[in-house]
């Protein structure tokens, strides 16, 4: 079974009781469930890391690189905007990588506008809410489809 990681960055872990008129009420157990779910469906397995700490997304990242994961899904949140070193190490990756954001990050302040990882994931899908995530997740399985 391909082997599918979901990433999600800094303050992710509030989902649910942070600024809702951005994220909605969606917590990140529901999200990680509904990827899981679609995961089976689709006939990948997804696994769920989260972090507030920019070196331990470094080093999970490094670690599916080291396990050879069919494909990663990042939201890195403001991470997203100026983390070179995710940026680096998410380009060690050999897989596909598709960044999401539920919110429209161009539809905000103009600090969130430019991804430091636009030019080395394979896209990016933002402003759907909790849909970000099941499209980022099809489109990873497209993605090794296509190998």
């Amino acid at each position: 079974m391909k082997q599918i990681l979901m990433l999600h960055g800094i303050n992710h872990n509030m989902f649910g009781k942070r600024d809702p008129v951005q994220y909605g009420t969606v917590t990140l157990a529901d999200i990680d469930a509904t990827l899981r779910t679609l995961g089976e469906e689709l006939g990948v397995a997804v696994e769920s890391f989260q972090t507030n700490s920019e070196a331990a997304m470094c080093e999970r990242i490094h670690h599916a690189f080291e396990e050879r994961k069919d494909a990663v899904l990042i939201n890195a949140g403001a991470w997203t905007h100026y983390s070179y070193g995710i940026r680096d190490a998410l380009a060690i990756l050999t897989c596909p990588v598709v960044e999401l954001h539920m919110s429209n990050i161009h539809a905000r302040e103009a600090f969130r506008h430019r991804s430091v990882f636009a030019d080395i994931v394979s896209g990016q899908i933002c402003g759907f809410g909790i849909d970000s995530y099941t499209l980022a997740l099809r489109a990873a399985v497209a993605q090794i489809a296509r190998g």
